[in-house]
């Protein structure tokens, strides 16, 4: 049985690796969400520093819970653009000896949202804010809010899932 740890205990998360995952693992594999610090601020508010957060929960994950085949760590994020402040999210998975690393699409936020997150507000939480909605981060987030759940965070996720995990399937070619 492959042991795989997501560096994350939030449900849609979990539930975006697990789906990604299970068509290149036959859903053979055990998924066990934890808690690990990702090193960086509790809004990553660059692409590079939501990179180092989603790599670094994959790093503090391995050493916290080692024996373990694959770990994962999703990190959401937002970027200031010439037109306005985009959210997106890198996920990150290694197997301790090799690496793969993708990022979701990317969306632009509205301005009344985007003005609460420059404020200091995690996206989260404006989004709560602005939508009128509890724990939208657990649930839809941002861009399901946006498209009417045509586009839910999970489904955001998980070709990025997917594309991480390019490495592991072309070992030959990822040396």
């Amino acid at each position: 049985m492959i042991k795989i740890i997501v560096a994350s205990k939030n449900p849609v998360k979990l539930d975006a690796v697990r789906e990604g995952l299970s068509v290149f693992l036959n859903d053979k594999f055990e998924l066990t969400g934890v808690s690990v610090e990702s090193g960086v601020s509790d809004q990553p508010m660059s692409d590079a520093e939501t990179m180092l957060g989603a790599a670094n929960r994959v790093e503090n994950a391995r050493v916290q819970f080692p024996g373990h085949d694959f770990y994962v760590g999703v990190e959401g994020g937002v970027g200031d653009s010439v037109s306005g402040l985009m959210a997106f999210a890198w996920i990150v998975i290694s197997n301790g000896e090799k690496t793969g690393k993708a990022r979701t699409a990317s969306f632009y936020l509205p301005p009344e949202v985007a003005k609460l997150v420059h404020q200091g507000i995690e996206l989260g939480d404006a989004d709560d804010i602005v939508f009128a909605k509890q724990n939208s981060k657990q649930q839809n987030g941002a861009v399901g809010l946006l498209t009417r759940d045509v586009i839910t965070r999970k489904s955001l996720y998980l070709p990025a899932v997917q594309m991480a995990f390019i490495p592991f399937l072309n070992p030959e070619l990822y040396s």
